[in-house]
């Protein structure tokens, strides 16, 4: 019997690790499974921009095949006419965007100069000398290009052999008949040119019966090499912009992954909540030369699944665990379920009648102001069109001030964007830049109420009395009104000081007479935020100095 009654007592907490252990495991699985999903779905992404990029470049390659053709069935006597008019046919600009041109390196002695020299100068029209110096025993100067724009005119006959990048490729074309890449290179930039592009060559040989001797070839040898210069980024985007577009970042590294060799870098930036955890790197070989290319997704890659999944699985697994437990249990918590309830009714009902206190109590407040308002308004004015307006617009102000505690659920609202309120709204327009200047201030309920009013009053007449209205000082050029403020001590011993500042009037003297306005303005600083304010009248305008006591 006792035996019994222990197992009874174990039962719910046997039952529940057992069952969430069950649904942990599941869950874990579905996990896995789903990280496995969103894997290959990323990769199949990935292997899709690459073979855009690879089936891109083979038709870029395509036709420097096509060139070297046509330069073996005229055993390489082709004229820059013939060359010119060849590649016009093709539209590069049209149909090989990221292809800067295809151009022939003439392939001579150091020493032998003279004899290129003379032949660019047949087909150009024009000297070109062959740069830089040398003491290397070749000579692989630029004979044709095309298309040839002014910009790249300085590039016909630029030995391509004195640069390292460049030589490295063009020796291992010497080697054999294929087409062999080259490491990264600035395109432009050994011209002097103004633009330089980041991108790649592509040499391949050229044989003839008459070639010169020394350089190892089968069947005839070698008389200079075509090659074909790319722009990194305009080949890679023109890849990769073919609908649909794909939610992938990819980075491209001429042989090991390193910013040195980095030939290319998507614009759109990685997600950052996958990681490196979709990282996807791929060694792609493009005319001899080795690439890595490194794939992550971006934003816009979606998963095969939620991940969602898991965590409801694992979810609903303990909240099964949980229910057998709780059942067994369920005549015991029975009561503090219902004490739980009582208590939490309670509790809302509490708040519910504090709030509706709170609300009465601001009610009361603003109908007691807007009465103040009205008696002194209708006592101040001369019509009954001059009370509707000055009423309506002090009303304004204060509804202005709610609003701005209503969008902050009456916690704080920040002093310059009253500021801009208040202003606008008397003066009808948009706040030109400079005109308000100070630090992030945010004013409690009462400091908010008060200080709306205030500025409405002294917006008013400035507009009324001075050159406010007018936007622009005649004589400066500037705005006639300046506001700024700051904040003296620290933490419960701040004070706000704000100066507000009108120019442009003549001989200005304090009034004879103190209207409402300018009453309001008083008991607002002086009674309800127990400050100071201070105006002065001088011949260039009026300065009023606020000094408001900040709570903490």
């Amino acid at each position: 019997m006792g035996r019994s009654s222990n197992l009874k007592k174990f039962f719910p907490i046997v039952a529940f690790i057992a069952v969430a252990l069950i649904s942990l495991t599941m869950a874990g699985f579905a996990y896995f499974a789903t990280q496995e999903a969103a894997r290959i779905k990323f990769e199949a992404t990935a292997d899709d921009a690459l073979n855009r990029i690879d089936s891109r470049i083979d038709l870029h390659l395509s036709l420097l095949r096509s060139t070297h053709a046509l330069f073996e069935a005229r055993n390489g006597g082709i004229s820059r006419g013939e060359f010119k008019a060849f590649f016009e046919a093709l539209g590069i600009n049209d149909n090989f965007a990221g292809l800067r041109g295809i151009g022939f390196l003439r392939l001579v002695r150091a020493g032998d100069e003279a004899a290129v020299e003379r032949a660019i100068l047949h087909d150009y029209g024009a000297s070109h000398a062959i740069y830089p110096d040398t003491t290397l025993p070749w000579r692989t100067p630029i004979t044709l290009f095309e298309p040839l724009d002014p910009f790249n005119q300085s590039s016909i006959g630029y030995d391509m052999f004195t640069e390292p990048v460049r030589r490295e490729a063009i020796e291992r074309a010497m080697a054999d008949n294929q087409q062999h890449a080259s490491g990264r290179v600035q395109l432009g930039k050994e011209t002097g040119a103004a633009q330089t592009f980041t991108g790649f060559l592509v040499f391949v040989r050229l044989n003839v019966e008459t070639a010169l001797d020394g350089i190892d070839a089968s069947s005839s040898s070698t008389s200079g090499f075509l090659y074909a210069a790319f722009r990194a980024r305009d080949l890679f985007q023109t890849a990769l912009s073919r609908t649909p577009l794909l939610p992938v970042n990819i980075e491209i590294y001429d042989g090991k992954v390193d910013a040195d060799h980095l030939l290319f870098q998507s614009e759109t930036p990685p997600a950052s909540s996958f990681g490196d955890r979709l990282l996807v790197s791929r060694e792609i070989t493009i005319a001899g030369r080795p690439w890595t290319v490194l794939f992550r997704p971006t934003s816009a890659f979606s998963q095969p699944s939620s991940r969602a999944i898991p965590v409801m699985l694992g979810l609903f697994g303990l909240l099964l665990a949980g229910t057998i437990a709780l059942v067994a249990r369920y005549q015991e918590r029975a009561y503090d379920a219902v004490s739980l309830l009582h208590e939490t009714t309670e509790k809302s009902l509490l708040e519910k009648d504090l709030m509706l206190q709170e609300m009465k109590h601001r009610i009361k407040n603003s109908i007691t102001r807007v009465l103040a308002i009205a008696r002194q308004t209708a006592s101040h004015a001369t019509d009954v069109h001059e009370f509707s307006s000055s009423f309506s617009a002090r009303l304004q102000a204060m509804a202005a001030s709610q609003d701005m505690l209503t969008r902050s659920r009456w916690q704080k609202a920040d002093l310059g964007d009253l500021l801009r309120i208040e202003l606008g709204q008397v003066f009808g327009k948009e706040l030109p830049e400079g005109i308000l200047s100070g630090p992030e201030v945010l004013l409690d309920e009462t400091t908010t109420q008060a200080l709306g009013l205030t500025f409405h009053e002294l917006a008013t007449n400035a507009l009324k009395y001075g050159e406010t209205g007018n936007s622009v000082n005649a004589r400066t050029g500037e705005w006639s009104l300046k506001v700024d403020w700051s904040v003296e001590g620290r933490r419960s011993d701040r004070t706000l000081v704000l100066n507000w500042r009108e120019a442009g009037q003549k001989k200005l003297e304090p009034p004879v007479k103190t209207g409402f306005g300018t009453k309001l303005i008083d008991l607002n600083v002086t009674r309800e935020l127990r400050g100071t304010i201070n105006r002065d009248f001088h011949d260039c305008g009026l300065s009023v100095e606020i000094r408001i006591p900040l709570s903490s």
